[in-house]
């Protein structure tokens, strides 16, 4: 298979291709790193970034990045970072590259637990993971030539303790059990499913 791994260099993108690669034609693309780079947030990038890819059977997003921070100074800027990056790009990677993908190829995007279980400073977080796990659920049924789509939706995961005060009373995922949330969903056969692991 030609994998497409968006956001390959990050906690979660190293380890889902490195359990990829070896067995399959892989491309990794960052904003700045990888085979190729693309700036999910702008369309034009995104679009130059498939003709360069070519035609290709499975894409996994592990991107995005959204505003962290108290709501009662969060400006309507600050909101718009997340909707313009982990919302829109992911949703754009689909959007345009419904065009490049092929017969019973498979979306794999990235949202997280803070869509139905909030934290203190992440509306912003909790708002876009929600939107994306919808447009995943719609999507899926609007798809043409058995394109299957999935979203994975993890907690904090082990390998970024950065975050572990962020997320009280929550227990870390172990990176394995993610990876194998990604590799379900592109090899699996289900689609329109919000995989949640936490």
């Amino acid at each position: 298979m030609k994998i497409i791994i968006v956001g390959a260099t990050g906690t979660l993108g190293k380890k889902v291709t490195a359990a990829l690669q070896g067995q399959h034609q892989i491309i990794t693309a960052g904003s700045k790193s990888g085979d190729l780079q693309v700036d999910i947030t702008s369309t034009e990038s995104i679009e130059a970034f498939y003709k360069k890819t070519g035609k290709f059977d499975a894409l996994v997003s592990v991107t995005g990045s959204g505003h962290f921070g108290p709501l009662n100074t969060m400006t309507p800027e600050d909101f718009k970072k997340g909707i313009d990056s982990k919302l829109m790009g992911q949703v754009n990677l689909v959007l345009i590259g419904q065009h490049y993908i092929n017969p019973k190829g498979s979306f794999t995007l990235t949202s997280g637990i803070l869509s139905n279980d909030p934290v203190l400073y992440g509306a912003n977080l909790s708002t876009v993971n929600g939107a994306l796990n919808s447009f995943v659920i719609a999507a899926a049924i609007g798809l043409e030539n058995d394109v299957r789509i999935n979203a994975i939706s993890p907690g904090v995961v082990e390998d970024s303790p950065e975050y572990f005060d962020a997320f009280p009373g929550h227990i870390p995922v172990t990176m394995d059990r993610v990876v194998a949330g990604y590799l379900r969903s592109v090899f699996g056969a289900g689609t329109g499913q919000v995989v949640e692991i936490f």
